[in-house]
């Protein structure tokens, strides 16, 4: 996962943060602190993440593309624009229907 600084109160763009890399998922984390991240995915047409689960709630926000993402053996189709909320504990998977870009933002306390 590779980590840029940001400067504080700074307008972002987070269509051009990140680039797709062919057969690859690219990460780059916003913010890291123990009571949460924010994180961008990047992830080209057929990668995903195989099934895991996280101790905390996190929400995908999908701003590019198209994604299958599944929590606990639900399959949900998102697209450019929509959230999903993992809850926490929950078995989740993600999959790139087409190339797709999303931030995930987890809450840890």
């Amino acid at each position: 996962m590779s980590e840029k600084k940001n400067k504080k109160s700074e307008v972002l763009n987070l269509d051009s943060m990140l680039d797709y890399q062919e057969e690859s998922v690219v990460s780059r984390a916003l913010i890291n602190k123990d009571v949460g991240t924010v994180t961008l995915f990047c992830f080209d047409a057929n990668q995903g993440l195989s099934e895991h689960s996280a101790p905390f709630d996190a929400l995908v926000y999908i701003f590019d593309g198209e994604a299958e993402i599944t929590i606990s053996g639900k399959p949900f189709i998102l697209t450019k624009g929509q959230i999903i909320i993992m809850p926490a504990n929950e078995p989740h998977a993600l999959k790139a229907i087409k190339k797709f870009k999303m931030m995930l933002i987890m809450v840890k306390s």
